[in-house]
């Protein structure tokens, strides 16, 4: 199988989202960019180089370029500024030029840091996305937001930096752990939420099938979510506007990614933040008791939270106060008007937040 998507940028064809499962049509994708440069760099995690960084190597050496990798430990913890300072001095080391190239192999930590680093190194070289896990494969990797956390303060430093190319090998999804599988669905059930209710109905229909990860649904679940991606970014691919819909779900799903500090993955907290933005929606009159409810446990067959205990509201509504998202003390709040219908409301109060999170908190 082999799908394709052209992104655009600026109105003009920017890269293709390749979707297909095996690495062995990477070569002709390569082949087809005509790079000129010599030297390659993988930049992964010490996870996903075990189980991919070898095929890549032998893929781009086979090209005829210069390979090295960059490996630096999985997690959360390692999306800092001194593991990109590390990047830096292996490429200033190795004598790469604005001419080379690096490769994001990885889920979304790798390909954010690894984007920004690109964006950054020489005042720019080019990268391209390998995306290994769902929510990298969904979410992450489209779209040119790039950058690492600060103090834990996610994504704090940044920039816009596309890639030329995001290919997305499905079969990586089979070596997930159970838990990063679903951490991915969390961003795949916003697109329904927030643009699609055919596409919410459908993730309802093959929910059985979805959640087992069996093959013959993933193609259509990722094309739908990367389809969904690419119209927003398009339209907005700098973040000024319609693209803050993308946020749903994220600004208390943030907050409880340090407030608990980072115990929950982030589309762990990302269910949550919706849960809690569908709450303030239904308490604003947009959805009905039903939909909310219906929402809220759409989550529980995923194994993702819909309640969360051992922490205090005050905790989380400190840290939603420092949400990047905020247009100056106004929080830019997703909230849906129905499935499939999202806007951004800047009235949300501190106190219907306050309320959302504590309807989040296991009594």
């Amino acid at each position: 199988m082999l799908e394709r998507l052209t992104v655009n940028y600026q109105g003009k064809p920017s890269y293709d989202i390749v979707i297909t499962d095996t690495f062995m049509k990477l070569s002709d994708e390569m082949k087809s960019l005509n790079f000129m440069c010599k030297r390659v760099c993988i930049v992964t995690d010490a996870n996903v180089e075990k189980l991919y960084a070898d095929e890549i190597l032998q893929i781009f050496s086979e090209l005829g370029f210069q390979c090295t990798r960059f490996i630096f430990p999985a997690g959360e913890a390692a999306k800092t500024l001194d593991t990109v300072k590390q990047l830096y001095a292996s490429l200033i080391q190795k004598q790469f030029s604005r001419q080379d190239l690096l490769v994001a192999l990885g889920g979304g930590v790798v390909g954010d840091l690894c984007g920004y680093a690109a964006a950054t190194f020489l005042r720019g070289i080019d990268f391209i996305q390998i995306p290994t896990t769902l929510l990298a494969q969904v979410d992450s990797s489209i779209g040119g937001k790039t950058g690492v956390d600060f103090d834990s303060y996610k994504n704090m430093v940044g920039a816009f930096h596309m890639p030329k190319l995001v290919y997305t090998n499905i079969s990586t999804i089979q070596t997930l752990p159970k838990r990063e599988y679903y951490n991915g669905f969390a961003e795949v059930m916003k697109y329904g939420l927030i643009k699609d209710v055919s596409f919410y109905e459908w993730l309802i229909e093959n929910m059985g099938d979805i959640c087992d990860c069996v093959p013959a649904v993933m193609p259509e679940m990722i094309f739908t979510s990367c389809r969904i991606k690419k119209m927003v970014v398009e339209k907005d691919p700098h973040d000024k506007g319609l693209r803050a819909i993308l946020n749903f779900g994220h600004t208390v799903g943030h907050a409880l990614e340090k407030a608990t500090d980072f115990r929950f993955l982030h589309g762990e907290c990302v269910a949550l933040g919706s849960v809690a933005a569908a709450f303030i929606s239904w308490k604003k009159g947009y959805l009905g008791a039903d939909e909310y409810y219906e929402i809220r446990d759409m989550f529980v067959p995923f194994n993702l939270p819909i309640s969360i205990d051992d922490i205090k509201a005050d905790e989380i509504m400190k840290y939603v106060k420092f949400d990047k998202k905020s247009d100056g003390e106004k929080i830019q709040y997703v909230l849906l008007k129905k499935v499939g219908k999202a806007f951004i409301d800047t009235s949300v109060s501190d106190e219907e937040i306050f309320s959302a999170i504590e309807e989040l908190i296991w009594k």
